[in-house]
């Protein structure tokens, strides 16, 4: 029995040391030229990345907001693409669109013209925060104070869901039919039927939530906390919170294998590899 129980200790070692050896490795990072920056996206077809700059207080329609363009490398392409936002966050792009979150509206750019299009308003928004988009065309965005989620279809943005199990609903993520959401816990939507399952406990408050190239869920704990979720289990791959640098609403790049985190009022955005 003696014996029994030390390998079993030892299995038990050695598993958790695998689920725990995995971590962030920097490759680079901007210089801190960024104005708050919440949100960075990866343009696969163009390898360049958005990045949404709030510019101020995250709750102020002040005209302060702007994207900028990096370059694949994260050298500066375009500080101030688009201006004349307010306090803008999370972003998706769809058929030549980028689609951004604006505190109680959801602006729709067109990429190619570098404008402006369309400003949907989402009735009783408070904290407009990540957006997703569907193959089928309907854009998701989630409102953090109000545990709501809109939906863009047709040109019109109304609720979709809101209420339990959504507590603070933030990071958006959405593949084959399905709506993930970013909350105290990860969950699973389905589109089709509405049927909500809880598929990730204890996640810490998400705000960015994105998928590797191995199908896995990474996700990010605005105070400065990124994780993995790695056979069942939240793995920790970094924490800034001792030098309260912020991981907002990040990205996973697939071309790249790099992971995009936008540090908020560090004002820059950090590329990190996963490594074993």
């Amino acid at each position: 029995m003696k014996t029994l129980l030390f390998v079993s200790v030892l299995v038990l070692f050695f598993e958790a040391g695998d689920l725990n050896a995995q971590k962030l490795e920097k490759v680079w990072e901007t210089s801190a030229e960024l104005k708050t920056p919440e949100s960075v996206l990866f343009d696969e077809e163009n390898e360049i990345m958005y990045v949404a700059n709030i510019n101020g207080d995250p709750t102020a329609k002040d005209g302060n907001g702007f994207i900028s363009i990096l370059n694949a490398d994260g050298s500066e392409k375009e500080l101030e693409w688009v201006t004349g936002l307010d306090a803008p966050k999370g972003m998706a792009m769809f058929n030549g669109k980028l689609y951004v979150s604006d505190i109680d509206r959801l602006v729709e750019i067109d990429i190619a013209a570098a404008k402006v299009t369309s400003r949907y308003h989402a009735p009783n928004a408070v904290f407009l925060n990540d957006v997703a988009a569907c193959k089928n065309g309907m854009v998701m965005v989630s409102d953090t104070r109000t545990a709501k989620i809109y939906a863009l279809v047709n040109g019109s943005l109304s609720v979709w869901m809101e209420g339990a199990p959504f507590e603070t609903p933030n990071g958006l993520f959405t593949e084959k039919g399905k709506l993930y959401v970013g909350d105290q816990n990860i969950f699973e939507v389905d589109i089709e039927t509405k049927e909500v399952t809880l598929l990730i406990a204890d996640a810490g408050g998400v705000d960015g939530l994105e998928k590797n190239s191995q199908g896995e869920f990474v996700f990010s704990n605005w105070p400065g906390r990124i994780f993995i979720n790695r056979n069942g289990k939240n793995v920790k791959l970094l924490d800034t919170t001792d030098k309260e640098i912020n991981t907002a609403d990040l990205d996973f790049a697939l071309e790249l294998d790099l992971v995009l985190v936008p540090t908020f009022f560090d004002n820059r955005v950090v590329a990190y590899k996963i490594v074993d």
